[in-house]
């Protein structure tokens, strides 16, 4: 139902502009401030590609990834959206035993792979079909999604929360590891992660390291380029890119992935994921008004951000 209350979402990734995206579409006047464009955020740098998010609190973790899911399975009929289908494997290099996540049995051809359909030095895996999301082009049309349905974005850094709540009857604060310094929350921090980016040499399908530490291979198509990763930094500021990682990236994907040995590079992206020891979706009351924090989604911003954003929404209008 269309609402009075003015809201302000803070950031410019996938968390904010989804946020946006569900308050503009319950009829809320809604601004959103983000210190940089969309394009330049930690969600540009993504795969991106949905998956289980093995985070806490697991049963809300649960609702918001399954959420994500459904939302995600409808973009792929929107053919801007820049969300598509991809079969492909998750692979470890030790035995993933039996139990999975709860979310696997959303995927609807989840199967165990053979022995034969591994990689060298992995020891077991699963294939199945995942929505893959082309995260520039998926930002571009949450940006116009939003802006269609009444949003205004304006490029302006919130320097605190007081500010903010001065502006609208209610904040929705998505700065992921900006939290860190806005919020005041010691329990932020960033884990800088690199991708590379490749001209795609014929690969249809993806490829996911399982329980990897701070290095890993993962690659995922989007049409002509392919976006290959990664690492896993914690506690790292910089977004500049390490020549050396980006050599480390090539060399263990055309391990995998022969046809990715001399791809030409089209660049490499550097972000920095909001981790946290559980996800933060809740209400604060601050300074006379009324906040939502919706941050510390890991490296699982875009798997679970329908979910949350769709929370965050409701606990902004309540």
């Amino acid at each position: 139902m269309p609402t009075s209350e003015s809201v302000l979402v803070i950031g410019g990734g996938v968390a904010g502009l989804s946020t946006g995206v569900a308050l503009a579409e319950a009829g809320a006047p809604v601004r959103l401030r983000t210190a940089e464009h969309p394009a330049e955020t930690t969600s540009a740098t993504a795969g991106a590609i949905w998956g289980p998010a093995l985070l806490s609190p697991p049963d809300r973790v649960l609702d918001w990834v399954t959420t994500s899911y459904h939302r995600f399975r409808e973009l792929v009929l929107e053919p801007d959206s820049g969300v598509h289908l991809a079969a492909g494997r998750m692979a470890a290099r030790f035995d993933l035993g039996e139990q999975l996540p709860p979310e696997a049995r959303l995927i609807p051809d989840l199967q165990r792979c053979d022995r034969g359909d591994l990689p060298a030095g992995f020891a077991d895996g699963y294939r199945g079909t995942l929505p893959a999301i082309d995260m520039p082009r998926y930002l571009r049309y949450l940006t116009e999604r939003f802006q269609r349905a009444g949003g205004q974005v304006l490029l302006s850094a919130v320097s605190t929360l007081a500010e903010a709540v001065e502006e609208a009857d209610a904040v929705v604060n998505c700065t992921g590891a900006g939290a860190h310094e806005l919020v005041g929350d010691p329990a932020v921090h960033p884990v800088r992660g690199q991708h590379v980016v490749v001209r795609n040499p014929g690969i249809e399908e993806y490829f996911i390291e399982v329980g990897a530490g701070p290095e890993f291979v993962g690659y995922v198509p989007h049409g002509d380029r392919v976006v290959l990763g990664g690492t896993a930094e914690a506690d790292s500021w910089s977004r500049a890119a390490v020549e050396a990682e980006t050599r480390g990236i090539l060399r263990r994907c055309a391990a995998v992935e022969p046809r990715l040995d001399g791809a030409e590079v089209l660049g490499e992206l550097v972000g920095l994921r909001p981790g946290r020891d559980a996800v933060r979706v809740e209400v604060e009351e601050f300074g006379g008004g009324r906040i939502v924090h919706n941050y510390g989604h890991g490296g699982s911003g875009v798997a679970l951000s329908w979910g949350c954003a769709e929370e965050a929404a409701r606990l902004a209008l309540r």
